[in-house]
This record gives structure tokens, C-alpha cells and sequence, in this order.
């Protein structure tokens, strides 16, 4: 049978395959998404509660800067379809000998609050600290994070066009080494290696470049009112209203391959789907362990899956508290960093956690606590719910009623949730200088199939999982430009023009 090069299938509906199956649809093409869950958003995700829905995934959105140009990139605008709401607190920090500490989204507050958290010299070192990190983000913005594929030449010669750079990176170092050293409050040093961690890395093993994540954080924070899947549901919403078709409850089986060419994916239920192009919404260590067929498993590298980032045990509930004035994103810090790190090193629940509390209004909270990566289920509920309530006591943080076990998500729930994923929440671990080169890119060794997601470069976050949604689509569009005998590409609306140049014209984003 004659398969039409513009059907695609997207298995999953997470960030990525939405923003995928959106902006290919825009473009004319035939999309179907298949997802094993009921709704739409991947991790970012909702559990109930009686005070209402309750984020149990990421809780605001940084770098705003990609969701506009996703919108604007199919003809709309981000806050026609979502409520915006920009903190001007980014998270409140609270230390076990009392102290506390607000960062805010205007940096001269900032920095004014770190001079009365911990005097002149602090402040000094935090905005030079923030200059570096905003110099680096500028400078590998468009090599690595705009780039389709990283590359380590480009980078380099970007170096060599500029030798500050080096003392900067610290490429040598560690996040935490490098921080020592920039900061003499320790409590200033644990505040940003918590960095590493939003990519599920430790800061005593992460490259110092991580810090970098800090600025993209201090660039703005928004809430969308009502919470996060609403982003998702819009997005869904625009991609169907463009063609796209949606098909939830349906796990995926396998990928059939016929002489080397994808020619079908056929799903649990004994429905197939003909198509000989795909993305692949998912973790990528699923295709090298067969939960997508034999045909995919030698799709991606060993090394673009392993070692795995961190995961995380995940409180979402609702309660009433009592205790210190909680902003919207509050950090609870252990007493010895590194000791949270080396339990989770060894595949053991930290005794010493640094907590995240999400307050979400109307007595709604999320609770994250980091944990190793699981793939089997332990007996961890009652150890867990100890732990962590326990140690907001000692802060005054106290919630009546303490949520119970359906309230609790584990690094082994995850992994059921994400198949093959072992409960890692950011893909394969940040940890080493060249990390950020071993992540799998959208072009796989199986022609036809493609990458998009958090395990996918330009890495973990929804930002980056939308950025590797934009590089797959214009992967397929840039390969069906190439394969057309006619030289025709897909033009908006599904129609075929004669025009032999790119399908589309290059994103804001991606000429930065």
C-alpha cells in the first residue's frame, strides 16, 4: 500500500508531541497522536483533590520567550489561549537555623535582599555571579539549545572567539566546587547547586556550566491561572482545530519496519496506524529496551539513555497549614547538602532532604522531595511521609489532614507512568562535562523515526522539551522537501506548492 509521506504519527501527548503534532499540523500535514493516558500533558500533570486539581508536575513556566513563538509560529498568541500570571517572587528559601531568603524577578531586589541576608560582600558576589551566568547563557543559547544538534566544533570555535568564556565555565569543575568558590556564605553556594537538580542532577557530580539555569529563571517566572495542563489542553485544542486527530487509552505495541522503512505502528488494542514517519513522545531508553519492538532498539546510542537523572517522590494534595508565609514557590533546605546527594547516590531515600513546597491557592500543595531512580515498587509510604512532614515541622510547617497514599507518586510509580524510564524524571543524567552532548537529538538511526520530548536534546524542563518539539518538526519538513520528486513542499492548509525552498520560514527562536 501507498503510504502518503505527510501522514505522521506522534506517540505520546506530552509538551513535546503536542507542540510537535501542532506545528506540523499548521504546516498541512496528516497527524495522529497516540497516548496511553486519558488526557494530554505527559508530566505535566494534574491529580484531584478535594479542594480541586492539583499540579503534580512542573508548577510555572520560564522562558516564556519559546511558548510565544510557538504560538505565534501557527498564527497565534500565547496569552489569547492561556492566563499569564509573572511572579515577582521566583521561590522563597528557608534554612534550619531560621534564616530565610527571597529572590525576586527584579534583580536589584535581588540583590538588595541578599545584602541584608547576608551583607556587602554577598551582594557583590551574586551580581557577579549573575553576570557570568548571563554572559554563558547568551553565548551557548544558539549552539546548543537553539541548535538541532549540538555541536562540539561550533561550540568550541565560539570559545576560542572569546577566551573569557573559559574562566566562566570552569569547565573543570563541579557546580558545587565552582559555587564554594563564588559564594563564601554556604547558604548562598546550596541556594543555586539546587540548579542542577531541575535536570535531575546532583550538584557535587553536574558541570559548573548548570548555573546557567539560575539566569534562565531570573529571565521570569509566570503562572497560567488554573494551572499547568491548561497550557497543554490549549495547545491540543489548536493542534485539533488545525487537523490534528487525538486518540487516547491507546499503548503502543510496536513499530513495524519493513526493509528498513517504518510502515506502521500498531497498538495493544489491534488497531494500526499506516505511516512511515514518527515521533517518539517518550523516554528514549524505551526504544533500546524493546517496549516499541525489536525494530527500534538499536535507534539510540546506550550512551544517549545512560546513566539516568534523578527522580523524585511527589506529594499532591490538599490541607490546611499552619506555619511561615508561604510564596508560591518555597525551598526547605537540609542541614548538609551533600549528605542528600550521596543517599541518593547509592539508590536510598535521603535522611537530610531539601523540600520544594508548591503553595497553589485555595489549600491545594505539591511537595517534591528528590529520590534515585526505581523501576520496582518498595514499601516507601509511611518512611516517605515521616520524612517529609517531619522535617517541615522543624520549620513550623505543619498540614492538617497529612495526605495519604494515593497522594504520593514514587520514582517506581514513575517509571509505570513513563515506561522504561526507571522512574528518572529528566532522561539521562546531566553529570559530566559532556553530557549535554550525549542526549539523543530528533534524528534517530531508524530513517523515519524522530525524537521529541525531555530525554531528548536540548534536555529536561518544559522549555526545552518545546524547542525539541520545534527541531523535529522541521526535521520531517526539511526531509519531505528533500524526498519530493516534485521539489513541492507542504504549505499551510494542506495544500502542495511548487516551491523548492524551506517549508517554513525559521522561528524567532531559532535565529537568536
Amino acid at each position: 500500500m501507498n503510504i502518503p509521506d505527510t501522514k505522521v504519527i506522534v506517540i505520546g501527548a506530552g509538551i513535546g508531541g503536542l507542540s510537535a503534532a501542532l506545528r506540523l499540523a499548521h504546516a498541512g500535514l496528516d497527524v495522529t497522536v497516540l497516548e496511553r493516558h486519558a488526557k494530554p500533558g505527559g508530566k505535566m500533570r494534574t491529580v484531584p483533590s478535594d479542594a480541586g486539581p492539583v499540579d503534580a508536575g512542573p508548577t510555572v513556566m520560564t522562558m516564556r520567550h519559546v511558548f510565544d513563538d510557538l504560538f505565534a509560529d501557527v498564527g497565534e498568541t500565547l496569552s489569547d489561549h492561556v492566563t499569564l500570571d509573572q511572579e515577582n517572587i521566583l521561590a522563597r528559601h528557608w534554612w534550619q537555623d531560621g534564616s530565610s531568603l527571597d529572590l525576586h524577578s527584579d534583580p536589584d531586589l535581588s540583590a538588595k535582599a541578599i545584602r541584608e541576608f547576608a551583607g556587602p560582600k554577598a551582594e557583590m558576589q551574586f551580581r557577579a555571579f549573575s553576570t557570568r551566568m548571563a554572559h554563558l547563557f547568551d553565548a551557548f543559547d544558539a549552539p546548543m539549545m537553539q541548535a538541532a544538534q549540538p555541536d562540539l566544533t561550533k561550540v568550541t570555535a565560539r570559545v576560542l572567539r572569546e577566551p573569557s568564556l573559559i574562566p566562566k565555565m570552569a569547565p573543570l569543575s563541579t557546580l558545587a566546587r565552582a559555587l564554594r568558590r563564588q559564594f563564601t556564605d554556604p547558604r548562598l553556594a546550596q541556594l543555586f547547586g539546587r540548579y542542577a537538580t531541575y535536570v535531575g542532577g546532583s550538584p557535587y557530580q553536574s558541570p559548573a556550566l548548570l548555573g546557567l539555569i539560575a539566569h534562565a529563571e531570573a529571565k521570569g517566572v509566570w503562572r497560567i491561572m488554573g494551572g499547568m495542563h491548561l497550557l497543554a489542553a490549549a495547545i491540543e485544542r489548536l493542534a485539533k482545530a488545525k487537523g490534528a486527530k487525538f486518540i487516547y487509552d491507546c499503548d503502543v505495541d510496536r513499530i513495524e519496519v519493513q526493509q528498513g522503512k517504518i510502515r506502521a505502528v500498531h497498538a495493544k488494542d489491534g488497531q494500526h496506524y499506516l505511516t512511515n514517519r514518527v515521533i517518539f513522545n517518550g523516554d528514549p531508553r524505551a526504544l533500546r529496551q524493546g517496549l516499541l519492538g525489536n525494530t527500534t532498539i538499536t535507534a539510540v546510542d546506550e550512551t544517549a539513555t545512560e546513566p539516568r537523572s534523578l527522580s523524585a517522590y511527589v506529594w499532591a494534595f490538599s490541607a490546611n497549614y499552619e506555619g511561615p508565609k508561604l510564596a508560591h514557590h518555597n525551598v526547605f533546605f537540609g542541614v548538609t547538602p551533600q549528605a542528600e546527594f550521596d543517599a541518593l547516590q547509592q539508590g536510598k531515600m535521603p535522611t537530610d532532604p531539601t523540600l520544594y513546597v508548591c503553595d497553589q491557592g485555595n489549600g491545594r500543595f505539591e511537595i517534591i522531595m528528590n529520590g534515585p531512580p526505581q523501576e520496582t515498587h518498595k514499601q516507601e509510604f509511611e518512611q516517605c511521609q515521616i520524612l517529609v512532614f517531619k522535617t517541615l515541622a522543624r520549620f513550623g510547617l505543619t498540614f492538617d489532614p497529612l495526605p495519604g497514599p494515593s497522594s504520593l507518586t514514587t520514582p517506581a510509580d514513575f517509571n509505570q507512568l513513563f515506561p522504561a524510564s526507571a522512574g528518572s524524571l529528566y532522561g539521562r543524567s546531566p553529570h559530566g562535562m559532556m553530557a549535554a552532548f550525549a542526549r539523543p537529538t530528533t534524528r534517530t538511526k531508524l530513517p523515519g523515526l524522530y525524537l521529541t520530548g525531555g530525554g531528548t536534546h536540548p534536555g529536561a524542563g518544559i522549555p526545552m522539551a518545546t524547542l525539541s518539539a520545534r527541531h523535529a518538526a522541521e526535521a520531517i519538513l526539511t526531509d519531505l522537501a528533500l524526498t519530493s520528486t516534485s521539489r513541492q513542499t507542504v504549505t499551510p492548509g494542506g495544500t502542495l506548492t511548487g516551491s523548492a525552498t524551506a517549508v517554513k520560514k525559521p522561528s524567532r527562536s531559532s535565529v537568536l
